[in-house]
C-alpha cells in the first residue's frame, strides 16, 4: 500500500475515526481534519489514538468554506507531501419537517454534506491528475437513497453526493482516479446512542439484521474502495445499511 497521504475531513467523528484508525493500519500516512472552534478535541482525540498504537495527523479546517478548505490542503501539503486519498467524511444533521425548516437549517446541512465535496476535491483533484493517481471516497447516506421524514435537507445534500461521485468518475476515469460513494444505515455512534432509547429501538427493528452497524463496518468498505488495487471500481455507490433499504 506504501506511504501514500490519505486526508479523512471530519476525521474526529464516530465514522471518522474508525476511517482513519484503518487507513493508518494500511500504512497510510493520515491526516484528520477537524473545525477550528474544536482545537481542544482534536488535540485529546490525537492524544487518545497515540495511545491506541496510530500516529495520526491533525489539521484544521471549515469545510463548509471553499477558502478555509484550501488553506487545510496547504497545511497538509506542507507537513505531508500531496495528498493521494481523500475521504469526504464530514456531515451534520438538523432534522425538521420541510414546514417547519428554517433557511439556515436548510443551508447549514447543504454547505457541510455537500458543497464541503467540492471545496475539498477540488482542491486535491489536479495534483491526482498531475501524478496519475487518486482516490476519492465520500460518505453519502442510506436517506440519499430512500429519503426521510424530516430530512429533506440531508436526503438531498446525500442524495447530491452520489450524483457528484458519478459526474466525477467520468472526467476523471482514465487518470487512474476512482471516485466511489460509501452509503451506510444508521450507525452506532454518540449521535445515535443518543437517540431516546425507545426511538432507537424502532429504528433498530426496521433494520433486517436487527442492529445498527459498527463504525469499524463502515470504515472496513472505505478502505477497500481506497486501496491501490481497487483500480477498476469508480462512480459506485456500496451500501452499509443492513438490508433497510435494496435497491
Amino acid at each position: 500500500m506504501g506511504d501514500k497521504v490519505a486526508l479523512v475531513t471530519g476525521g474526529i467523528g464516530g465514522i471518522g475515526t474508525e476511517v482513519c484508525k484503518r487507513l493508518a493500519s494500511q500504512g497510510r500516512r493520515v491526516v484528520a481534519g477537524y473545525l477550528p472552534s474544536e482545537e481542544k478535541a482534536a488535540l485529546a482525540w490525537q492524544g487518545q489514538r497515540r495511545q491506541e498504537g496510530f500516529d495520526i495527523a491533525i489539521v484544521p479546517g471549515d469545510v463548509s468554506c471553499f477558502d478555509s478548505s484550501s488553506e487545510m490542503v496547504r497545511q497538509v501539503h506542507e507537513r505531508l507531501g500531496s495528498i493521494d486519498i481523500l475521504v469526504n467524511c464530514a456531515g451534520i444533521t438538523r432534522d425538521k419537517t420541510l414546514r417547519n425548516m428554517e433557511r439556515q437549517h436548510w443551508q447549514a446541512v447543504l454547505s457541510t454534506n455537500l458543497d464541503s465535496v467540492f471545496n475539498v476535491t477540488r482542491q486535491v483533484l489536479d495534483g491526482m491528475i498531475e501524478r496519475g493517481f487518486g482516490r476519492i471516497v465520500s460518505i453519502s447516506s442510506v436517506n440519499g437513497q430512500k429519503g426521510q421524514f424530516g430530512q429533506t435537507n440531508y436526503s438531498a445534500a446525500k442524495a447530491g453526493v452520489h450524483g457528484f461521485t458519478m459526474a466525477l468518475a467520468q472526467e476523471v476515469a482514465d487518470k487512474g482516479i476512482t471516485v466511489n460513494t460509501v452509503s451506510p444505515g444508521y450507525v452506532a455512534t454518540d449521535m445515535t446512542q443518543a437517540i431516546p432509547e425507545e426511538i432507537r429501538h424502532v429504528i433498530v427493528s426496521q433494520i433486517p439484521m436487527k442492529r445498527m452497524a459498527q463504525a469499524c463496518e463502515v470504515a472496513h468498505v472505505v478502505a477497500f474502495l481506497s486501496a491501490d488495487e481497487t483500480a477498476y471500481i469508480t462512480g459506485a455507490n456500496l451500501p452499509v445499511n443492513g438490508g433497510l433499504y435494496m435497491c
